[in-house]
C-alpha cells in the first residue's frame, strides 16, 4: 500500500473522530500523522511496527494504527465508527469545504444524512436556521454541491436553463439570418441534461461552421464534418451541428428525438421530405399529427399520433392556483400574506394552498395542533382583507412508519385538503414502502399524495414502490397524484403519467414553495407534465377556484 492511501484512510477516521465527539488531542494526533505520512520521500509498506514508532509525528498508538492498516486493509476503529455513520454522511465528507463539525450539525440537528436531501436543505432555506451557519454558508454548500454534480457530466434542467438560453442567444446573435433551435434532451424538456444540442441552418454552411470554430463562445472548440463540439463554463458538453438552410428542419427533427421515436417516425416515412419546411411536414409523410417535442421519447404516443388522438397538453398559463407551499409558520421565509399577494398580484392566480409541515417535522418547524389552529384564524383573518383571492387551509402531512397520518382525525377535517408525504424511513422494501402509501391513500382526509417516491434528482433515487399498486389506489379512493415542481424532485416520474392519466387520476403541478421565488418552479412542473401527455382538465390545480372548492368539499368525509 501507498503512502497516499494510507494518508487518506489516517484522514478519514480524524474526520469521523471529529464527527463524533472523540477527544480534541486524538483527532489532532492522527490528522497531523495522516499529513507527515502524505509528505514522506520513502514508502512506509513493509516497514516493522519499531520502525513506524520511530517515525516523527507518528507514535506508538498510530503505528499501531497502520500496522494494523497494512496487515488487513482497514482499522477497526474506523470499521467501528464507519458503522455508526449513515454512508451518506460518509460521502458528505468528500465534499471539500464542509468540515466534520459542520457535517455534525447537518446530521445531529436538522436530521440530514445524505448529500441529496442537503441540496434539497439548501432550497428550502433549512440550514440558515442551523447553528453556525447563515445565508452566505448555505450558499457556498449549495455551490459545492452543484459542482460535485457537475462532477457527474450531468445537470438538473434547471441548473442550465439559463446558460442554455444564453447560448442560444449568442449563436443567432453572430448568424442573424440563420435558422437556430435547441434540440435533443433540452429542447424534450428531461429532467437530467448531460449534453447541449443546438442545430443552425444557414445558407453559407461552411463559413457558419468556420466562424464557430474561431469563435470563444464556448470553451474547447473542435470539429468535424460540420459538427462542432465543447462545453460550457460548468463542463456541460455542447454540439452545434451546422447544415445547409434548405435542410435545416431535417436536422433539427434527427437531434430532437431519441433514437426510438425517430427511427419508428422514419420506419413510416420511408424517406424524408425533400427540404422539408416544417418537421410537421414529416410527420405527415409518415402519416402522423405533429407531435410535440417533448413527447419524442420512445413510441408510446406513435398510435395517439397515427389516430389523431394526442392530448392537447398543458400550459402554464393554464394554472390557476398553487398548491403544496410552506411559509414562515414552518420552514418557509415568507409570511402566508406575502405569499398570497405575490400569486395574486405577480402571478394572477386565483388561490394558494398553504401546506406547512405537519407535528412529526420537528426539523422544519412542524405544526403542532395548537398551532394549526392559530394559523387557521391567521387564514381566516387574510380572506376577508384579501380581495379576489383565496388561501386554501391545508397541512403536508407527514405518513408514518405505518401508513397513518400524524394528526388526529378532528384536526385533519379541519383543513380544506391535505398532502400527504412520506419523509422518514425512506429505506422499507418495496412491498412495506408500498403497503405504507396505500393505507395513507386509503385515510378519507388524504386529499393529494405529495412526491410519491421521495427521490432527489441526481442524488437520491427514491425508495421502491409499486407504481402500478399505488397509483390504483389513488384511482379507486379518488386520490390525487402530485407533480412536485421542484426541479431536484419532479416526482411523480413523467414516465407514469400516462399510466396514471388512463386511470383516471388527478395529477396536481405544486411547487413545494419554500419562498415567493419558489413558485416560479412550477414552470419546471408543468415541463414534465406536457412530456407526461398532462391536459388541463386533469391538473388540479387548472380548476378554477369555484371549481376546485366544490372538489374539496366533496372530498372531505361526511
Amino acid at each position: 500500500m501507498e503512502n497516499k492511501p494510507i494518508a487518506r484512510t489516517l484522514r478519514l477516521l480524524s474526520q469521523l473522530m471529529e464527527l463524533h465527539g472523540v477527544n480534541p488531542f486524538k483527532i489532532k494526533s492522527i490528522a497531523n500523522a495522516a499529513f507527515r505520512v502524505d509528505k514522506l520521500p520513502y514508502p512506509i509498506a513493509g516497514k516493522k511496527l519499531d520502525e513506524l514508532e520511530k517515525i516523527d509525528g507518528i507514535g506508538k498508538s498510530i503505528a499501531a494504527k497502520i500496522a494494523e492498516l497494512l496487515e488487513t486493509g482497514t482499522i477497526t476503529e474506523l470499521e467501528d465508527m464507519l458503522a455508526e455513520t449513515p454512508e451518506g454522511i460518509v460521502e458528505m465528507m468528500g465534499i471539500k469545504g464542509i468540515g466534520p463539525k459542520k457535517i455534525a450539525t447537518i446530521w445531529k440537528e436538522l436530521g440530514i444524512e445524505n448529500i441529496g436531501e442537503l441540496y434539497y436543505a439548501c432550497n428550502e432555506n433549512r440550514l440558515v436556521e442551523a447553528k453556525g451557519f447563515g445565508l452566505k454558508t448555505q450558499e457556498e454548500v449549495k455551490r459545492l454541491i452543484e459542482f460535485r454534480m457537475a462532477g457527474n457530466g450531468k445537470f438538473l434542467y434547471a441548473q442550465v436553463e439559463q446558460e442554455a438560453k444564453e447560448l442560444l442567444g449568442q449563436v443567432k446573435g453572430i448568424f442573424p439570418d440563420a435558422l437556430v433551435s435547441i434540440a435533443g434532451e433540452f429542447r424534450r424538456y428531461c429532467e437530467i441534461i448531460s449534453e447541449l444540442v443546438i442545430v443552425l441552418g444557414s445558407r453559407n454552411q461552411q463559413l457558419a461552421y468556420d466562424t464557430l470554430l474561431k469563435s470563444n463562445i464556448i470553451k474547447n472548440i473542435t470539429g468535424k464534418d460540420f459538427h462542432i463540439n465543447g462545453e460550457m463554463e460548468n463542463g456541460l458538453l455542447v454540439d452545434i451541428y451546422c447544415v445547409e438552410k434548405r435542410t435545416f428542419y431535417e436536422e433539427l427533427f434527427l437531434q430532437t428525438g431519441d433514437k426510438e421515436h425517430t427511427a419508428e417516425v422514419l420506419k413510416r416515412a420511408v424517406t424524408l421530405t425533400d427540404q422539408p419546411e416544417s418537421e410537421a411536414l414529416i410527420y405527415t409523410k409518415a402519416g402522423l399529427s405533429f407531435i410535440q417535442p417533448e413527447l419524442r421519447e420512445g413510441t408510446a404516443f406513435i398510435k395517439m399520433a397515427e389516430n389523431d388522438t394526442l392530448p392537447e397538453l398543458i400550459h402554464y398559463h393554464d394554472l390557476k392556483g398553487t398548491l403544496h407551499n410552506h411559509s414562515d409558520w414552518s420552514d418557509g421565509v415568507n409570511t402566508i400574506e406575502e405569499m398570497a399577494l405575490y400569486c395574486r398580484d405577480e402571478l394572477n392566480l386565483q388561490y394558494l394552498g398553504m401546506c406547512d409541515h405537519s407535528k412529526s417535522a420537528f426539523y422544519a418547524k412542524g405544526l403542532s395542533i395548537e398551532r394549526v389552529l392559530q394559523q387557521h384564524e391567521e387564514i381566516d383573518h387574510l380572506n376577508k382583507k384579501i380581495k379576489d383571492f383565496h388561501i386554501f387551509k391545508g397541512i403536508e402531512s407527514d405518513i408514518l412508519n405505518d401508513g397513518s397520518l400524524d394528526y388526529p382525525d378532528e384536526i385533519l377535517k379541519k383543513f380544506d385538503f391535505i398532502v400527504a408525504s412520506v419523509h422518514t424511513n425512506l429505506k422499507m422494501p418495496e412491498d412495506k414502502a408500498t403497503a405504507r402509501l396505500i393505507k395513507a391513500i386509503e385515510n378519507p382526509y388524504t386529499t393529494i399524495l405529495g412526491h410519491p417516491t421521495g427521490r432527489l434528482l441526481l442524488s437520491r433515487k427514491g425508495y421502491d414502490i409499486d407504481y402500478k399498486k399505488v397509483i390504483d389506489a389513488c384511482a379507486a379512493n379518488k386520490v390525487i397524484i402530485e407533480i412536485n415542481a421542484n426541479p431536484v424532485r419532479l416526482d411523480l416520474d413523467w414516465r407514469w403519467h400516462r399510466y396514471a392519466l388512463e386511470k383516471g387520476v388527478m395529477l396536481s403541478v405544486n411547487p413545494d414553495a419554500h419562498r415567493n421565488s419558489g413558485f416560479l418552479d412550477m414552470e419546471f412542473g408543468i415541463n414534465v407534465a406536457r412530456k407526461g401527455g398532462l391536459t388541463k382538465d386533469m391538473c388540479l390545480n387548472a380548476m378554477s377556484m369555484d371549481a376546485i372548492t366544490k372538489l374539496f368539499e366533496e372530498r372531505k368525509p361526511k
